[in-house]
């Protein structure tokens, strides 16, 4: 008879020891590749903040989720980053306003000395009558009756107002940068002649030719002037009476100003005349 042998049954363990390294490498995988995704991304606050989370997660054994103060510490410095951001657009805005206000202070005292010598030229040659000058909010305005300039309907200037258009042409030399605009005007009395067929021909043409005589002056810069004609359509006075048709009658050289905002432009006082 064969005896069957016996052998004692137990309990088989298989070897799991590699399973430590192998997860250690998955660990680091995933590391590597998310941190490699972080740098490539143009997002550096995100690379900054997942630095700090791995950094935190290492040295101190937690894991990321685990750690809520991580999560905390990038918040954190997103709302340090947002308000760096915010003080540095509130810093480059005031820089601008004060910029802007100093731009405006020096035009103002700029244009209030040019006031002041054609006021001086006006006083010393007796043109008080014929000339009048304004500084306002938009601009500085030499206001010249007709009769300092044009005989009745026509373009010709008169010798001395030559002599009064180059005289403003020499103040106006430190003034090149600024826009300047010739204007004419007319009453409301009807002209046909023939040299000009309305009020708007013979407006324009005067504007044109006190322009040009301002412009014989080789330090202005062409570019910088316009001439307009606003015919009878611009008047200051009423056109009922004889004085009034003498003022609307005239030729306006404006310089404008460049430096004008919606703000501080009601705080720039206009120089009384």
């Amino acid at each position: 008879m064969v005896k069957k042998r016996k052998h004692e049954d137990h309990e088989e363990h298989i070897d799991e020891s590699w399973l430590i390294p192998y997860a250690d490498l998955l660990t680091l995988l995933l590391a590597l590749f998310i941190v490699l995704y972080a740098a490539s991304s143009t997002d550096a606050r995100k690379f900054e903040q997942m630095s700090e989370a791995f950094s935190a997660a290492f040295n101190s054994g937690a894991g990321v989720l685990d750690n809520p103060a991580i999560i905390k510490s990038g918040e954190q410095n997103q709302q340090k980053i947002d308000d760096a951001k915010k003080t540095n657009t509130d810093s480059k805005e005031n820089d601008s306003e004060s910029n802007l206000q100093e731009l405006m202070k020096k035009e103002q005292e700029d244009l209030e000395k040019l006031k002041k010598q054609l006021d001086q030229y006006i006083k010393k040659n007796g043109l008080s009558s014929d000339l009048e000058t304004k500084l306002n909010q938009s601009q500085l305005m030499i206001t010249i009756s007709d009769n300092a300039l044009f005989a009745s309907g026509s373009d010709a200037l008169r010798s001395d107002s030559i002599e009064l258009a180059a005289a403003i042409s020499k103040m106006l030399e430190p003034y090149i940068g600024y826009e300047i605009i010739v204007s004419g005007h007319t009453d409301n009395q009807p002209i046909r002649t023939q040299s000009f067929k309305s009020n708007w021909d013979l407006s324009s043409s005067r504007a044109i030719r006190f322009m040009d005589v301002l412009l014989k002056n080789n330090k202005l810069k062409p570019e910088r002037f316009s001439a307009i004609g606003y015919g009878e359509y611009r008047p200051v006075a009423s056109n009922d009476t004889t004085a009034g048709r003498a003022k609307n009658r005239r030729v306006e050289v404006s310089i404008i100003r460049k430096y004008v905002d919606a703000t501080s432009a009601q705080q720039i006082p206009a120089t009384p005349k």
